[in-house]
């Protein structure tokens, strides 16, 4: 299975609880009444319609015959998206080192078509060197061992393919200058990473912008966000917000409109892309 098809299993859950949901509310059954018809509860309904878990084949059956779905082509749609969505994720084999409540964001992330970053305490994710990732794992999990540190590194390293598919994404990140400043590691493992932006900023589906210190207050005042946009029309612009034992992802049209306000306003303050090289070459004089 290649990464983009089980990123794309992500996206067809999260699809099929979208449409199980407006098929209920277009009958007015309450996610009570269809939890009870399906021997489960008001909870396990939410967490169906919002893409969360797998989905078993009886189960959709029922709600599609609660729902009032009796033409046999829509049922049998449903159902193939149902078993297609379930497949599990390259990710899967890092379970033993990965969040349950992270899984959901690792498929999205691989199925975005656009990704929009702010960050604050350290470079992201997908920008990290081996090196750096390993010192903000090593620092932010004092106590794992070492395989596991090794473990979480690897992930971070397997996550950051997606810039290079051969259908990446449109990747925008707008990282503050603490995030650049704050030493993770000893000086060549900060030197390496400054590097490593320099030259993946280069890259054509890659956009990077520094908040200077010198701005002044900005419009990122409530902290690090994600912003993901997908190919299928169907599937609505999220908002990722991480936690430290959980996440949020927003997919009102309201809420997404302001988060996607404030990364404009950030891209619109910060130094253009290839000033923002020139901010990251001074940066790794200092070093």
């Amino acid at each position: 299975m290649t990464a983009g098809e089980s990123s794309g299993s992500v996206v067809r859950r999260i699809l099929l609880g979208s449409q199980l949901r407006r098929l209920r509310e277009s009958r007015g059954i309450t996610r009570e009444a269809a939890g009870y018809s399906i021997r489960a509860s008001e909870s396990k309904i939410s967490r169906m319609e919002l893409g969360r878990v797998s989905f078993k084949a009886r189960d959709v059956e029922d709600l599609l015959t609660l729902y009032g779905v009796s033409d046999s082509a829509e049922r049998e749609s449903l159902l193939a998206l149902a078993r297609e969505a379930n497949l599990a994720g390259w990710w899967h084999s890092y379970g033993d080192v990965l969040p349950g409540w992270f899984q959901t964001y690792v498929g999205l992330e691989g199925a975005a078509s656009l990704i929009r970053v702010y960050e604050v305490q350290f470079v992201h994710g997908l920008l990290q060197t081996e090196a750096y990732a390993h010192a903000v794992v090593s620092r932010g999990i004092p106590h794992a061992t070492a395989a596991e540190v090794d473990r979480r590194v690897a992930l971070r390293l397997d996550r950051q393919k997606v810039l290079v598919a051969e259908r990446s994404p449109r990747f925008h990140a707008v990282l503050d200058e603490a995030a650049l400043r704050r030493p993770y590691g000893d000086r060549d493992v900060m030197r390496g990473q400054l590097q490593h932006l320099i030259d993946i900023s280069e890259r054509e589906n890659v956009t990077l912008q520094v908040m200077p210190f010198n701005f002044g207050g900005h419009a990122g005042e409530s902290g690090a966000f994600t912003l993901l946009r997908f190919p299928e029309s169907d599937l609505s612009d999220l908002v990722y917000l991480e936690q430290l034992t959980s996440a949020l992802y927003l997919d009102k049209h309201e809420e997404v409109t302001q988060y996607e306000r404030v990364m404009d306003r950030l891209q619109g303050d910060c130094p253009s892309p290839s000033a923002t090289r020139d901010v990251l070459r001074g940066l790794l004089q200092l070093l």
